[in-house]
Formats: structure tokens, sequence, C-alpha cells
């Protein structure tokens, strides 16, 4: 391990989203995509098939209202739904609009999901009834008796052309509007199948008929339909459990119940053993084990008492509680977290972009080699059967639904079992962006140890208890007006407050303020406290003290007097004016340890198992980040770094070649979250460290920092797997079938085969587990 101490050194509007009912198929979100990007007020458009989300950026040439109309018009238009309720949508009471649109749009996408479902089973029970007895007469000469090609074509026809009506529908409005996608390829193999057989049963010419390739062509891709509807329907599941607990309604303090949307900020409501948590709050009466798993992956139970924080939609185990809502609606925990990986699923990784590109100019390109499959079929043999059963498998096998399904079902599986284990994703870029990372850089406080300090021994050298006492009380009462950890931690170890003013900080270095009567003589003197470099004179007495606590992994700050100078010693300038450095030396010594993580260790070793570096990154001095650094393993550790070099220290490893992770929870850690490669914030920390970064992790425990590595890069391989076999499956069934090597029957079962393998590749995901 080497350690190594460095010197001091507009608003963009927001998107529109609408879920999207009728898209089965990549080719859909394609045609509805190039739909939206063309409308006035369009800044871009992205729809993602996965999601069944259509997003728009405004540019502000046009009201949000009016573009939203314009969005809906478009889709409708396209022939699908959009299941979003509009602005100014009333319950039906019509008293007024209802808030809980997510909700809405969860339950409106389930029925749809339901209704689907239902209906591809029962077309698929009709089609194979009666595809059965056509196979086995067309395909069995023993069966076949006078006149059957006339029983085939009665039992096919249904199939043709009532059990793939969703196909035919599809692609006809697809052609309305100058778009092709899978339902085309389907209508047209199936169709060209019935029609040529209808000929040739008409005409009495020769050749033989395709009534059971059509009839077993719909059957097996409705089958496949059914199972992939089901199966992309539990995709979901994760991100709809987040509020799947949570009751309608909440009864409040004086026993009254009211609908949970009804709920404000400052309501107090009842929590009884069993229930779920009807918002965010504070606990200001009773006492319980929460289950908070839900949000944070955390198996076991956290106790809640007054003055504990809770979270809407997790478990009261246990006891009954009051709780006080601090938040509601939109700004809950669980709105967020269901936000956030709305925006990770709808977004779109640089992986991506090939299979949007090729998917974008599949179909035609298909037709294209079908029809030349054809001709090329009478050219060179002049069997008419046969170059139509070549052209009939082309079709059909080059479906691209698993192309457009490898990524963005990938994604929300990913990014929804990391919800369920309390790991946010904020875009789907990061989870590319994790999969070659070479060092993790630890912010120490409240990251690898508890944040929570608390003060261990104290040395006042040459000064009577009394007096002792007064420094220390002035100390504490200069240290209460400061929010860092460690002033915190020394503010409660005393309870006595001295009056004071002209309270100066300058954050990494130490604070200083006027303090009444705190003079060695009882007169006002200005008291400093902070690290070494405050002080010119140091005691060896207090020096010797320090350094032992130090190696033990503690936090030492001094503290020292001098005459008032107004300004106190940081200087009466702004806060980046440069220390007066009038002489003064340390009378004191406070020790302070930040206990560390019981989950500290293993979280290093995971981070070593996935095969990258780790850095601790600290303010402390260079012993105390030794003693901690030793005692978890880290490899290299930064010491003595004040709070705006944090970010200098990321780039300067990420100019050595390294590509860098920053795991931090706070204010000062935001500019090197951002500068990061992937930022990972810990969520017990400030709000705007979140902000900065790629990954939250919800709960305090650093081992969830390698969790999410390994559910990025796991997802990336799922992704990179499912492309691979998409593109793989076209490249050599494609060839086949213009060959004449492949039936149109094995065509379609392949096919189906592709996109249930990606749908079953990505739901592996959901049984991600902690390494």
């Amino acid at each position: 391990m080497s350690t190594e101490t460095l010197p001091e050194a507009p608003h963009e509007e927001s998107s529109i989203d609408l879920a999207v009912g009728g898209m089965t198929c990549a080719g859909c979100a394609a045609g509805i995509q190039r739909g939206l990007a063309v409308l006035p007020g369009v800044g871009s458009a992205a729809v993602n098939i996965a999601t069944r989300r259509a997003t728009v950026l405004p540019d502000g040439t046009l009201d949000r209202d009016e573009l939203e109309d314009a969005m809906r018009a478009a889709i409708t238009g396209l022939g699908y739904e959009v299941l979003t309720r509009a602005v100014g949508d009333r319950t039906s009471d019509g008293d007024a609009p209802r808030p809980d649109s997510r909700e809405d749009e969860a339950e409106a996408q389930a029925r749809n999901d339901e209704r689907r479902i239902a209906d591809f089973r029962r077309r698929f029970l009709v089609a194979a009834t009666l595809t059965v007895p056509v196979a086995l007469i067309s395909m069995i000469p023993a069966l076949r008796f006078p006149g059957w090609e006339w029983v085939a074509a009665v039992l096919a026809t249904p199939v043709v052309w009532w059990a793939a009506l969703p196909f035919h529908r599809s692609a006809l409005k697809g052609a309305r509007h100058g778009t092709t996608t899978m339902d085309t390829l389907v209508s047209l193999g199936s169709a060209v199948a019935w029609l040529w057989s209808v000929a040739l049963l008409t005409t009495g010419a020769e050749g033989h008929v395709y009534f059971e390739t059509g009839a077993v062509i719909v059957s097996l891709i409705l089958l496949g339909k059914w199972l992939e509807v089901r199966s992309t329907a539990r995709a979901g599941d994760a991100i709809r459990a987040l509020g799947a607990r949570q009751s309608p309604t909440v009864t409040l303090e004086d026993g009254t119940v009211i609908e949970r949307a009804d709920l404000g900020v400052g309501m107090r409501f009842l929590v009884r053993p069993g229930e779920a948590i009807a918002t965010d709050g504070t606990v200001v009466e009773g006492a319980a084990a929460v289950d908070a798993s839900l949000v944070t992956g955390e198996p076991v139970p956290v106790a809640a008492a007054p003055g504990v924080e809770v979270v809407g939609g997790t478990i009261a185990t246990d006891g009954s509680l009051t709780v006080e809502a601090t938040r509601v609606g939109e700004e809950t925990m669980l709105a967020q977290i269901a936000r956030m990986v709305d925006e990770a699923q709808a977004g779109k990784a640089r992986i991506q972009r090939l299979a949007d590109r090729v998917s974008a100019v599949f179909v035609p390109a298909v037709i294209a080699l079908a029809l030349v499959t054809a001709a090329l079929w009478l050219a060179f043999t002049g069997d008419a059967s046969a170059a139509v059963t070549a052209a009939v498998a082309v079709l059909i096998i080059s479906c691209p639904c698993a192309m457009g399904l490898a990524t963005p079902l990938a994604i929300m599986v990913g990014t929804g079992r990391g919800a369920q284990m309390g790991i946010l994703v904020r875009g789907a870029q990061a989870l590319e962006d994790a999969r070659s990372l070479q060092t993790v850089v630890l912010d120490k406080t409240g990251t690898v140890t508890e944040g929570r300090m608390e003060v261990t021994s104290s040395l006042v050298p040459g000064l009577e208890d009394d007096a002792a006492g007064t420094l220390l009380d002035a100390v504490a009462s200069v240290e209460a007006r400061s929010e860092h950890p460690v002033a915190r931690a020394i503010a409660a170890s005393r309870d006595a407050r001295i009056p004071l003013k002209g309270f100066r900080s300058t954050p990494g270095q130490g604070v200083t303020a006027t303090v009444q009567r705190a003079g060695a003589e009882g007169s006002h003197a200005d008291v400093t406290i902070g690290s070494r470099r405050l002080f010119d004179t140091l005691p060896d007495e207090l020096a010797a003290w320090a350094t032992a606590r130090e190696e033990r992994g503690e936090t030492v700050v001094f503290a020292g007097r001098a005459a008032p100078l107004g300004g106190g010693l940081l200087g009466a300038g702004d806060a980046s004016s440069t220390l007066t450095r009038t002489a003064l030396a340390a009378e004191a010594a406070i020790a302070v340890r930040d206990r560390l993580k019981d989950t500290a260790p293993a979280a290093v070793e995971a981070l070593h198992g996935l095969g990258v570096d780790v850095v601790l990154l600290t303010g402390d001095n260079r012993r105390a980040a030794e003693a901690v650094g030793a005692a978890l393993g880290i490899d290299r550790v930064i010491a003595e770094v004040l709070p705006g070099d944090k970010e200098a220290v990321i780039r300067e490893l990420q100019e050595g070649g390294r590509r860098v992770a920053m795991v931090g929870d706070g204010v000062n850690d935001a500019p090197a979250l951002a500068a990061s490669d992937l930022g990972i914030a810990i969520g017990t920390g400030a709000d705007v460290a979140r902000e900065a970064s790629d990954l939250t992790i919800v709960a305090g425990d650093p081992r969830a920092a390698a969790d999410a590595i390994a559910l990025s890069r796991r997802t990336y391989a799922t992704i990179r797997g499912n492309l691979f076999w998409a593109f793989a499956y076209n490249v050599l069934m494609i060839p086949l079938a213009a060959f004449g090597v492949l039936d149109p029957m094995l065509a379609a079962a392949a096919m189906g085969a592709s996109s249930l393998f990606v749908v079953g590749n990505s739901l592996r995901l959901r049984g991600f587990r902690r390494g």
C-alpha cells in the first residue's frame, strides 16, 4: 500500500413522457420515434420498446400542453394507444385531477399486458387446433384423401386471416405511414403462402400447395408472441413492486381515514403492525422494527423510534408508529427511485446504436432480399413453387424482434433488479462505463466509516482543570457553528456554550471565532481549531500524544488562543482569502474516532475481486488515513486533500490512463463524482452528491458499490450476449433460407426461439445476488 500527501492546492426544459400501448417490436418503436421527431417543437425523440414509453425533449418553441397534444395525435394516428392520462383528466366524480399518474400508467400497462396475453393465447389455441389436422394431412401421404387440399384450405383460412389478424393490421398501419415492422414480415410470409396455394387450387395448375406452411407459421409465431409477452411483462415486476405494498388509504392520528393521495406534508398518520408506511416521514411516537428491504435491499429490519426518518412503502413488522409526513407524492423516495429507474430504462447505451441503425433498414432490406431470392430461383430453376418457398422462408426467418429487444430488455431487468437491491442506475450509459473500470476511489467519512464521530480523549497540558475546562468549552462553542462531522462530535462532547462572534471557516483547514472571556486572564480571545498546519508552535507533548492516536486511526484536531484580530485568525476577507499567519501555539488536542463500517472490509475485498484497484481519498492526516487503509487492505491512500482538490485527484488518476469510479456521500464529493468515469453516491449523504452521480446506493452499505459495478457488468454482458445471438442468428439463417435449405415452418420456429432466448437470457438478471 502506498501513501502520499498532496500539496494544498441554463436549466434544460424537462422531457415529456407518454406510455404507449400496442407496440409489438422494435420496428413499431422506430416508426413512432420517426413520427415524433418531425413534430414542431421537438428537440429530440426516443421510444423504448421494453418500457413502452415515448420520450420527447422539447426545443422550447411550442407550449408543453400543445406539444403533448401533438404527440398524442401522432401516436394514435400511427395506430397505437396512449396510456398516460392527459393533463387535466378528472376522476370519475369530476372533482379534481388525479395526482397518481404514474400509478395510473402502471395499471394501464398491466391491463394492456393482460389483454395482449389473453388475446395471443386465444388466437394461438384456435390456430393450433386448426393447424394440427392441416399439417397432418399435408405432410403424411397416407392420411390424404380425394379433395384433401380443399379441406386444408378451409382449415387454414381462419388461421391465416383471423388468428394472424393482429399482424395484418399492424402491417397495414405501417404501410399507410411508410413504415415496416416485424409484423410486416409475418403478414407477408403467411399471406403469400396462402395466396399461392389458393391460386394453384382454384386454377388447377400443377404445384405444391402451402396451406400447412401458412398455418404452421402463424401458430408458431403466435405461440412465441404469447410466451414473449408473458415474459416481458414480468420484466417490469421489480419496478411495479416499488409501490405495490402501499395502501390506497391512510389512518390519521385522530382516527380519520383518508385517501393516500390526500395526505399532505405535516399531517400525522398511524402505522399499525404489519402495515406499510404511507409516505416518507419522521417518527413522532412509538417504536417498531421496519422492513426496508424494498428500498435498500437489506434483509435485516431497522429500528424506528421517535426522531427516526422512515420511507414510504417500508413495512412496520411489529409495534405501532405515529409518523409525521415530510414528503408526499412525486417527492417521496419511492417516487424518486421509480423516476430514476424510468430514466435509466428510457436511455440508450452506445452499444444499442448499431442495433438501432440496423433495425431501421432491416425490414425493407429483407423484403427486397425475398424478392431477389424468388427472382433468382425462377431464373435458375424455373420452379415457381421452390421460389415461393425460399422467399417465404427469408421473410419469416428475418424477424428483427430479438435484435430490438436485446438491449432495452436487459437494461429494464438489470435496473429493476438494482432497484430491488437499493442500487439506482441514473442512465444506460453507466452500465457501459462500469465494465472497464480499473480504479475505485473511496471517500473515507460516511463511505467506509459510519460518519458519526465521537470524541475519544483530549489533552490540555499545563492548565488547571478549571482553565482546561473553559478552553474546551470555548472550543465546543466554536465547533457548534460548524456542520463538519468532527466539529459536531466535539460540540456534542461538551454541554456548556460561551457567547462568540466573528465565526469564520476555511474548508479543510479549520475554524476560528472571538469567544467571550476565553483568554487566559478572562479576556476575549480568538479561539482557533484545526489541523497542525494552522499552528506555528506545537508542544512536544501534544505532538507525541497526537501521533500515537493518529497511528491508531483516530483524527486529532488542535486548539489554541490568540488576542482578537477583529476578523479572527482566518482574516476578515471573503471565504477564499489567505490565512493571517499570526504566531499561534497549540494548547490542546482532541482525538476523534469515526468507527469503520462493519461491511467496509468486505466491500474492499469485493472490489478487489472485480479486478479493480482501491484508493482511499481523505482530508485526514497521513497517519490516520494510513491506519484506516491498512485496516481495510486498501491499495493506496491519498491523504490531507482539501475538499476543493478531490476533483483534481480524480483527473490526475485519469490522466495516468486509468478509468476511475468515485464513491462518496458529501457535498464536497460532488465535483469528484461528476469528474469521474463513474460516480457512485452513497444515498445516505447529500442530495447534491446523488445528483452528480451515475449510480446511487440507497443504503449506506459500501458493499453495494461492488454490487453496483458487478450488476452493471453482468447487465452489459447480457446485452452483448443478446446482440451476438440476434446478429448471428440472422447472419446464419438468412442464407440458409435463401438457398432453400430452411423450410418456412422451421424458420418460424427458429424465429420464435431467438426472441425467447433474448427474453430468457435477460430475465436471468432477476436472479443476480451479492457476490
